[in-house]
Parts: structure tokens; C-alpha cells; sequence
């Protein structure tokens, strides 16, 4: 999809506020501990080459992307740095992550016996431990064992990394974080190999629980200036959110008592009103659970009125204003901030998903 450069929405990235989270971690960490800076998913919305080279300057370690495709874009883009892809590849493509010196996960010791069948050339990988996450991974040591020792035996497969992935690192209650934390160590204990890197610490990980950060963590949400934990926990130094929505209002006019707005009519003037129509929805990713939830204009909290459409959304507003007017959905105006976790928190949601969902349809402004 194309950026729609001819419409007045755009979300404005703060390369500085990214570089200053990254700078405040760094100042938390021990020396020999790297940094992969997450940038899957365009980078949760802030535009993933553009973050990875903002961070490249400030001395970043890596990168973690979820699938090849997102290693591949950085790789294009002139990218040197190591490069994790967090899922699982298809066995298929292990030959041309190594063509381009991308490092995989590894969940199985199947995966491995399938890879060295098509590889040419040395692959670097990362075994994936399951913990308690559910989700990929190794869950037994005698099989953490096996791959090693099949590893051992292979000059083509390089053993780069061993890592897990917490639950819970970003809640109050640390029952089951410790849980985990036990049942990585257990993993990884007098294994028949070296890791280069061994990881265990997201965002969540790397804010609150120093002591598990091995030497390497995954630097995620929070290099965006985001909580990990929404509101539940507070950041040990403060996060500066990086990412600011923007649009203006296109369309302004006053209507009667008894006007309906938008798609079922859900919403009703109950006096003459004053509807603004801005040029964004649903398909924007501003979800139509969006619905009476408020922007900023001029300074002024104002409530989104009837339902989000796919491309328009209307506002009630208190006065006339001129066309071209900003509206921020996301950021501050005048001493007024409207967060990510604020919209998260009215539908329901947690900050990841309001940011991921933002569309490639709008354009990416980046400054400092």
C-alpha cells in the first residue's frame, strides 16, 4: 500500500526520542550486555528502516524482525548489523537467510536435520527455549541436549544465540516471571555448546528485572517510549514517546438538534452542533471501537461523534474552524496529550496494538 501523500494525515516520528530511550537503557546495562533493537512489525508502527538506521548511529548491536521478508527489508536497506528473525522460518528458506547473514530461530531438532539437507553455506541460529510462553521452542533439556550436539557435528550451522521469551515480566505479581526464569536456567544448564548470545530480556525484562538480562536484550516497546506494562508498573527512567498522529479537519459545519452522524445512526444531536470531518479511519488503523473516544484540537479535548468510518471520522467541535485546522489523535497540543495508552485503555487494549495498527497508507514524517 502506498503512503496517501495527498491527504493531511500523518504521523510524525521523533528519531531523537528514539535515540535518547536507547541512550537510557544503555546507561542501565553492564558493558558486555548488546542490544537488539526490535523493529518487527514497520517497527510497531514508527517505520522499521528508518528506526533501525536511527538507532544504527548510536552504536545499536542488532536487530529482531518476526519473519525473513522484515530482515530482508534491512538488509536492502543497507543494514549490516546482526539480524534475529523471532519466528519460525520455513525450512525452505534457510539457505537464503544465510546468502544474507540473517540469523534464525530454531524451535525443533527437525528444523536443523531438514536445513543441513539444503544448506550451502554457514546459517547462523538461535535455538528458541519454551518456558512457559506457550508458543515456540524447546520445553525439554535432553532435547536442548540433542540439538547441540547436533549442531556440534555441522560446519554450516553456526550456534549465534539461545534465548526465551517471559509472559509476565511486565506485571506486578513476579510468581510466574520466576517461574520461568527457573526453567531457563534449567534449560541451559551444562549444555554440550557456547552461545555467543544468550537472551531471556524484552522491554518489560530489561526495565524491571536487570538481574535476568544475560548478555543481550531484545529492546522493544520501549525504545518507542512506551510502557511495556501500560500503567501497572513505572519505568526506572522516562520513556519519550517517539510517535505523533496527526490530521486536520477538511469539512465543518453546523447542524440541527435531531441530526444524525454516520454509519446506524448511533449518534444524535440533542442541540444545533458544530461536526468537524477529518480524513481518517478504520482502514488507518483507528479502529471503529474508536468511536466516542476524544482528539485535540487547539488545545481542546473533542469527542469523536457517531462511528468511525473506513476513511472519515466526524468530531463535535465548539466553534467554526478553518479548514486545514490540526487535530491530534496522538501527542500533545497545547499542554493537552492525548498517549497511546490512552487509547488503548478506552478500548480496552494495550499501547502495542494501537501503534501496530496505524496503516501503511499514512505518511511517516520524520524529524530530529
Amino acid at each position: 500500500m502506498k503512503p496517501s501523500i495527498h491527504r493531511p494525515t500523518q504521523i510524525i516520528v521523533d528519531r531523537q526520542a528514539i535515540k535518547n530511550n536507547f541512550l537510557h537503557e544503555r546507561q542501565l546495562l553492564n558493558d558486555e550486555t548488546a542490544i537488539f533493537a526490535v523493529v518487527k512489525a514497520n517497527a510497531y508502527g514508527h517505520g522499521a528502516v528508518a528506526v533501525a538506521q536511527t538507532v544504527s548511529e548510536v552504536g545499536v548491536d542488532g536487530f529482531c524482525v518476526a519473519t525473513l521478508d522484515e530482515a530482508l527489508e534491512l538488509r536492502q536497506a543497507g543494514l549490516q548489523e546482526t539480524i534475529l528473525v523471532l519466528g519460525v522460518t520455513p525450512v525452505q528458506q534457510a539457505e537464503l537467510a544465510a546468502q544474507m547473514n540473517i540469523s534464525l530461530t530454531v524451535a525443533t531438532l527437525e528444523w536443523l536435520q531438514q536445513a543441513i539437507e539444503l544448506l550451502t553455506q554457514p546459517l547462523k541460529i538461535h535455538l528458541a527455549l519454551d518456558t512457559g510462553m506457550g508458543r515456540i521452542g524447546f520445553t525439554q533439556h535432553d532435547a536442548v541436549v540433542s540439538a547441540c550436539e547436533f549442531i556440534q557435528q555441522q560446519e554450516l550451522i553456526i550456534p549465534e544465540g539461545i534465548f526465551t521469551h517471559f509472559a509476565t515480566a511486565d506485571e506486578a505479581d513476579t510468581k510466574y516471571f520466576h517461574q520461568q526464569v527457573q526453567k531457563f536456567k534449567q534449560l541451559t544448564t551444562n549444555l554440550p555448546l557456547k552461545f555467543k548470545y544468550v537472551h531471556c530480556a524484552n522491554s518489560a525484562t530489561s526495565l524491571w528485572h536487570l538481574d535476568c538480562q544475560s548478555n543481550m536484550i531484545r529492546f522493544g516497546i520501549a525504545l518507542y517510549g512506551l510502557n511495556p506494562s501500560g500503567t501497572a508498573l513505572t519505568a526506572p527512567y522516562e520513556l519519550q514517546p517517539a510517535l505523533t498522529l496527526q490530521t486536520e479537519i477538511v469539512h465543518i459545519k453546523k447542524v440541527p438538534a435531531g441530526q444524525s452522524i454516520s454509519y446506524g445512526a448511533t449518534y444524535t444531536s440533542s442541540k444545533p452542533e458544530i461536526i468537524a470531518t477529518l480524513p481518517i479511519g478504520y482502514a488507518d488503523g483507528w479502529l471503529r471501537r474508536m468511536s466516542g473516544s476524544s482528539v485535540i484540537v487547539a488545545g481542546q479535548l473533542c469527542p469523536i461523534v457517531g462511528r468511525v468510518c473506513m476513511d472519515q471520522m466526524m468530531i463535535k467541535v465548539p466553534q467554526m474552524y478553518p479548514l486545514g485546522t490540526k487535530v491530534t489523535l496522538i501527542g500533545t497540543d497545547q499542554q493537552t496529550n492525548l498517549s497511546a495508552e490512552t487509547a488503548a485503555e478506552y478500548c480496552d487494549t494495550i499501547n502495542y496494538e494501537i501503534i501496530c495498527n496505524l496503516s501503511d497508507r499514512i505518511v511517516r514524517k520524520y524529524v530530529n
